[in-house]
């Protein structure tokens, strides 16, 4: 590979860290000797959708796991490393499962066409339709149909989280962690709460 290549992404990294160190010079040395987010970061891949930024925390203030739709599939050897190494070693405080409108994987999931081993991935959020299909065949609107599918798939992976046996052994032995549930809104830049919020064992019923 030429040095050339991709040049104005690495000019980008330049004057990003040259910004970082000029407002806080001590930033990236202390980012090198240490890292404890309070927060995981379950989301979405897709680009328009930047975990640190949306929440407006710098570098090493969130630990992130990002794949398409935001899935929390308890069969999963990727996610559920990085959930057993936030609660395990990080000791994270709070969970945030975090989708968003417009959701191309959302879409896709429903969509009625083969892409290919995505589909297989997407089949939680076809079992989540499937669940709620008297409530979403009552929304006229295709685009609302989605987007309340959205909020749906994630309140069930909000469950998958907190139904996991690493998330269950801390409540038990007195770790405080909450799992939350949340969708951004790429139109407006905000985030809605979807009251989803699990706490303990008790709040699982």
């Amino acid at each position: 590979m030429r040095s050339g290549m991709l040049q104005h992404l690495k000019d980008n990294n330049r004057a990003w860290a040259a910004r970082k160190v000029s407002v806080d010079p001590g930033f990236f040395s202390r980012l090198e000797h240490q890292q404890a987010p309070e927060y995981l970061w379950i989301g979405c891949s897709d680009s328009r959708v930047p975990a640190n930024e949306i929440v407006g925390l710098d570098p090493g203030e969130m630990f992130v796991h990002r794949n398409v739709a935001n899935l929390a599939p308890p069969q999963d050897a990727n996610y559920l490393s990085v959930l057993q190494f936030a609660v395990d070693v990080l000791k994270v405080k709070h969970i945030l499962v975090v989708g968003h409108y417009g959701c191309g994987g959302v879409s896709a999931a429903v969509g009625g066409k083969r892409l290919g081993l995505v589909d297989h991935w997407l089949h939680p959020i076809r079992e989540v339709s499937h669940d709620h299909r008297h409530e979403l065949e009552a929304i006229p609107n295709q685009n609302d149909r989605l987007d309340r599918l959205c909020e749906l798939s994630v309140i069930r992976q909000v469950r998958n989280v907190a139904s996991d046996l690493f998330v269950q052994d801390a409540w038990a032995r007195g770790q405080s962690i909450q799992v939350h549930g949340w969708v951004y809104s790429i139109a407006d830049g905000l985030i809605t709460d979807l009251g989803a919020t699990i706490s303990g064992l008790e709040d699982l019923g």
